[in-house]
């Protein structure tokens, strides 16, 4: 089964009219994006965008050929006019199945948003499911086989990434194509590195997929170190990298601190921004939950577990520290550093880069800093991927 992607933007393209944003701004040449449209097999068009015609003769696809036009979503705006020889657009009602003459069948999938989602199956048996932007699939059900590909909103709606691949719809081998890029993520190294941390990734418009085909996606990393300093977005930037996979565990080692005000504020935060699938464990013992089997991990923060774990040998006072209280910390710093090298788990860690600033006025703050920096220069060296947030912007290290 052929795809050609007439479009691959927003609703409103890329970049948007009038939008003066960063974004929009570097949104040229190879970078531009019309919205999106599907051609199938020259047979079938999904969403029918204005300039499709044109973007289908460029890419050497004329429609002449089609003979079935499908809308996934609302089109806000002028109506579009329908090109002369094409079947006028039409919606399928959700869970119904339509059956073309060219061998193609075409399921509706319902959303949790306006819209619908098509499941469309080739003639030679290869699976394609396209979502509308904005939706995620409703209602799953488990399924005994993956999709070849999928085409979706993997920016704006990461969910439904986790939602399939929760009931193995998405599976290893599905070529994951990001579509209805919009002006939130800026074009270029930012959003495929964005991309391929959720398994997927972009094609410039007029590209033409053969759907079953392998592809050389970016693995996930197993093993990602995120630093950066206060507010900086290290942990915003961790939670996105997770955030298209279901079950994850979330490993708050900062405690409840009852009756801080302040600490029950950030907490609070973090949990508002997090998925509602996803568990969360307030643990500092990190150990057990590396040499375990089960869903990926996001421990946040490695800070805070050095803190307890500073505590643990009174590693502040001068003659606990120098009397085994060092060795005993760079026992319990070993053994997690060796824990992440054996683990099997995916598992995004977020510390604090904190050697770069004001030198603390006292010893005990010195030590931590220097502890800190050690901390993290160990498990740098066993992480396949290493990024440093400043000012949201991730930089990767590794």
């Amino acid at each position: 089964m052929e795809l050609t992607l007439l479009g691959t933007g927003a609703p409103d393209g890329l970049p948007r009219p009038d939008c003066p944003c960063a974004a929009c701004t570097a949104a040229l040449g190879a970078h531009a994006r019309a919205a999106t449209a599907l051609l199938v097999d020259g047979t079938l068009l999904l969403d029918l965008t204005p300039g499709a015609a044109f973007a289908a003769a460029r890419a050497g696809r004329p429609l002449g050929g089609v003979r079935q036009v499908l809308l996934s979503h609302p089109h806000d705006g002028p109506a579009v006019e329908v090109p002369a020889g094409l079947p006028q657009p039409a919606r399928v009602p959700d869970g119904r199945e339509l059956a073309l003459l060219t061998g193609h069948r075409v399921r509706a999938v319902p959303m949790d948003a306006p819209g619908t989602g098509y499941a469309v199956t080739g003639p030679d048996g290869q699976r394609l499911l396209y979502l509308p932007p904005g939706a995620a699939p409703a209602g799953l059900e488990e399924t005994a086989r993956a999709y070849d590909m999928l085409v979706a909103d993997v920016v704006g709606r990461p969910d439904a990434l986790a939602r399939l691949r929760a009931v193995g719809a998405v599976g290893p081998t599905t070529d994951v194509i990001a579509a209805h890029l919009g002006h939130d993520v800026p074009p270029g190294h930012e959003l495929r590195r964005r991309l391929a941390a959720a398994g997927a990734r972009a094609v410039p418009d007029g590209t033409t997929l053969i759907v079953g085909v392998y592809e050389d996606v970016p693995d996930v990393p197993r093993r990602t170190l995120v630093l950066g300093g206060a507010r900086s977005g290290k942990s915003v930037e961790a939670e996105r990298r997770l955030e298209g996979f279901p079950d994850v565990l979330y490993v708050a080692t900062g405690g409840a601190r009852g009756g801080d005000t302040e600490w029950a504020a950030r907490v609070h935060a973090h949990r508002e921004r997090r998925p509602g699938s996803w568990r969360t464990r307030e643990t500092c013992d990190l150990v057990p939950l590396l040499e375990e089997d089960g869903p990926p991990l996001l421990v946040d923060c490695l800070s805070l577990w050095l803190t307890d774990a500073m505590d643990s040998v009174n590693a502040w006072d001068d003659a606990e520290w120098s009397g085994g209280g060092e060795r005993a910390l760079r026992a319990r710093v070993e053994e997690l550093t060796a824990a992440v090298r054996r683990t099997r788990r995916t598992i995004v860690a977020v510390s604090n880069e904190v050697g770069s600033g004001i030198v603390p006025a006292t010893a005990s703050g010195r030590r931590y800093r220097d502890e800190l920096g050690r901390l993290n220069a160990a498990l740098a060296a066993e992480c396949e991927h290493v990024l440093l947030v400043v000012a949201g912007q991730a930089l990767t290290l590794r």
